[in-house]
């Protein structure tokens, strides 16, 4: 996985949590940084935004990833840093949505790790480098 040091992980549960730290420990060493709901996120990303992804549910309590996706695009910040939806909404709209929002892929719920793996390879390639300075909050 090319450039992958630091992922931000975002969901309620906590299995899947577990499940993304198995992932990326199989596939490549890299931290991986938990939030349970969108508004954690933002903390998190406040306190500091060197992540190369980040992974995102869509329902989640105090702050879904929706809500998470329109306080980034309202603010015009961190575009630099991939997002993938992982989520059970499998929707039409919702994935629409997310797309718009600025989502650089999206998969559902349950998963295989190889799916997750095979979509992350895919926009990773695509991501330009980026400098990172300063802060964006």
């Amino acid at each position: 996985m090319s450039q992958l040091r630091r992922v931000l992980a975002v969901d309620d549960s906590k299995l899947i949590q577990r499940m993304y730290k198995l992932v990326f420990m199989k596939y490549r060493e890299c931290e991986v940084v938990e939030a349970a709901n969108g508004l954690e996120a933002i903390e998190r990303l406040a306190q500091d935004n060197d992540f190369d992804l980040i992974v995102l549910d869509i329902n989640m309590p105090v702050m879904n990833g929706i809500q998470f996706m329109e306080k980034l695009k309202e603010k015009n910040m961190l575009r630099h840093i991939p997002i993938i939806v992982v989520s059970t909404e499998g929707k039409e709209e919702d994935t629409v949505r997310a797309m718009k929002l600025g989502a650089w892929g999206y998969i559902q719920k349950p998963f295989k790790s190889e799916e997750l793996y095979s979509l992350i390879e895919k926009v990773m390639a695509k991501r330009p480098p980026v400098l990172k300075t300063g802060r964006y909050w």
